[in-house]
């Protein structure tokens, strides 16, 4: 079993469950005529007339891949920016599935925080500003003018100071051990300095860009764009990733290269039955799984991310990205579903063309 199949079933584990309070309304903001929370209203603001940022918050990101070892390019991160070291360490983790990925371990994100997914809850007061996430940790933005130390003492999380630039919140943090990735599998060093800025556009809506400027990893700063929704009439539910004995860790094995070992010969009338979009849900969310067919080989895009080979290893059966993939036929060998494998079980996906 490799690493992104035992992965997925801590993944499973840690995942918030359906939120407490289920018919409890948020109070205090607007709705439509039929009750629902009017996401589009003006933003709100604080009696000294800054936005106000106090909210439960589901992050939003453009990338399928977050919290994976993707050897696509986050961000506006360009293959000229990355230093050499850097580039061999994210080919290295992509190899072996991320095996040493902090998360799967169930430590800190570090400045990775700022743009996982998930709910977090901004807590907002005129000298700090709290975020608090599903898995217990949390962040400081101190906001009573204090500037950052110019030699930190390392932590997983890091020091944090914000200021207002018009309507945009603007956070400077530092400080940050180095034993956290960065979006995709990317690695920093204590020198990472982060910038984040947060523009409440309306009620139920953030932009947030997030800057990374490590100087000894990237030749230059690069940028990732997300953003969050306001989780109406709803709570959290913590979500504690090591409270079982057994999280599948002594199953986490296996290389990408793998697969090729095992392969078989399928022939490309037939690998192009599979190619289309299928659609479906895993763990709650919705989930597009793209198949593409390219040089006699088929390609797996999740959710937009990168397009990924995966190996025959029976005329219906694939694997090579740490899941599985079987294809369910009809009497013309058309596929109609796929089941996507995780240790968790087999998730199916209707075909969408």
């Amino acid at each position: 079993m490799n690493i992104f199949t035992a992965v997925f079933i801590l993944t499973a584990f840690v995942a918030p469950l359906e939120a407490q309070w289920l018919e409890r309304r948020t109070p205090g903001i607007p709705r439509t005529a039929d009750g629902k929370p009017n996401l589009t209203a003006p933003a709100p603001r604080t009696a000294d007339g800054k936005p106000e940022l106090t909210g439960l918050w589901q992050m939003i990101s453009p990338d399928g891949a977050i919290g994976n070892v993707s050897l696509r390019k986050p961000g506006d991160l360009q293959p000229a920016d990355i230093q050499p070291w850097a580039q061999d360490l994210v080919r290295q983790r992509a190899e072996n599935f991320g095996v040493e990925n902090p998360r799967y371990k169930c430590l800190p994100d570090g400045p990775n925080y700022s743009t996982g997914g998930g709910l977090k809850r901004i807590l907002q007061t005129p000298a700090m500003l709290v975020i608090l996430q599903e898995d217990l940790t949390y962040r400081q933005i101190h906001m009573d003018g204090r500037a950052l130390e110019t030699d930190p003492n390392p932590t997983w999380m890091g020091y944090s100071a914000g200021h207002w630039e018009g309507d945009t919140l603007v956070v400077e943090s530092n400080g940050y051990n180095d034993r956290t990735w960065l979006l995709g599998g990317y690695p920093h060093t204590e020198a990472l300095r982060m910038t984040e800025r947060f523009r409440r556009t309306d009620f139920g809506h953030l932009e947030i860009a997030v800057t990374f400027d490590d100087p000894k990893a990237y030749n230059k700063p690069w940028t990732f764009r997300l953003s969050a929704r306001l989780a109406a009439d709803t709570e959290p539910m913590e979500a504690v990733c090591n409270e079982r004995p057994d999280n599948g860790q002594q199953h986490w094995i296996g290389r990408t290269t793998d697969a090729q070992k095992t392969a078989v010969k399928v022939a490309p009338e037939v690998l192009a039955k599979y190619a289309g979009v299928y659609k479906g849900i895993y763990l709650r969310n919705p989930r597009t799984v793209e198949v593409t067919l390219s040089d006699g080989k088929l390609l797996v895009s999740v959710n937009g991310g990168p397009k990924q080979p995966i190996v025959p290893q029976s005329e219906t059966n694939f694997s090579g990205t740490g899941l599985s993939y079987q294809f369910i036929r009809d009497d013309r060998g058309m596929a109609t579903h796929v089941l996507e494998g995780h240790i968790s079980g087999d998730y199916k996906f209707e075909r969408q063309n």
